[in-house]
């Protein structure tokens, strides 16, 4: 089984909470960190935006990106959520512990 952590940046702290809950509830990830203030710097429609923002980290499994990214969208205040899944490496028991709490 392949692990994934998906990095959703959110608008606050709440919000990030929000789409944490959804996901544990609905079994598509193992567990959900946030850090509550980051400063964004980015380019949104052509303009050098800046602003806080909180970083939702998802831990996760690779096949269940797609279902992931579904529920962030319906649950995210952004026009455009920004889902970034990057491949792990974890450790056997860890991996075991991620397949168990999202397995079906």
């Amino acid at each position: 089984m392949k692990t994934v952590i998906g990095l959703v940046t959110c608008s606050n702290s709440a919000e990030a909470k929000k789409i944490a809950k959804r996901l544990l509830e609905k079994k598509l990830a193992a567990c959900c960190n946030i850090v509550p203030e980051i400063e964004s710097i980015y380019l949104w429609k052509g303009e050098v935006k800046q602003g806080r923002e909180a970083l939702l980290i998802v831990k996760t499994r690779e096949q269940l990106k797609g279902r992931v990214q579904e529920e962030v969208e319906k649950l995210h205040s952004y026009e455009l959520p920004a889902i970034e899944f990057i491949e792990t490496e974890l450790n056997g028991k860890a991996c075991e512990w991620i397949e168990v709490e999202t397995g079906e």
